[in-house]
């Protein structure tokens, strides 16, 4: 059965969840249902917490732990070009449609970062429009200039 642990954030709670020793989720309050997985302190989780706290009072600028991203080849395609983009800078859908090598297929990038499954250590916060705007984001437009701002990201709204 999938595990969880909770933490305290600025964005509010953030969910982490682990399977067969991997993050497989991290999501942003109750995008997950309690009844999916068993809450539990194990090393991995309190690992993953730990970080992520790191991330959130700016000593963390990488996340250092072992995930599974499940998805079509696509979406993994997508979520592994995202977790290229430094913190503190920003790439637009195109950007990852390039550097996959699919130039046209943007506005499946998009959707494929809407499906993103681990928040954060798959930034698709860091993800703006060609336009230099904001964009959409699966934990909210808040949550995403909350963590823009917490890198330094200045960014249209």
């Amino acid at each position: 059965m999938k595990k969880a642990l909770f933490v305290s954030t600025i964005i509010g709670e953030v969910g982490i969840v682990e399977e067969d020793g991997k993050i497989t989720n991290i999501f942003f309050g109750g995008a997950v249902k309690p009844k999916q997985f068993e809450l539990s302190n194990t090393p991995l989780l309190e690992q993953a917490a730990e970080q992520i706290k790191e991330y959130f009072s700016g000593k963390r600028k990488v996340f250092d732990l072992p995930i599974n991203l499940k998805g079509t080849p696509f979406q993994i395609k997508v979520w592994e070009a995202l977790r290229t983009i430094p913190f503190g800078q920003t790439a637009t859908y195109k950007d990852i449609a390039k550097l996959i090598g699919n130039e046209k297929g943007f506005r499946a990038v998009g959707l494929a970062c809407g499906k993103n499954p681990i928040l954060l250590v798959v930034p698709c916060h860091r993800i703006i429009s060609q336009d230099g705007k904001i964009g959409g984001f699966t934990g909210g437009i808040n949550a995403k200039i909350k963590l823009l701002n917490l890198e330094n990201i200045n960014v249209k709204i």
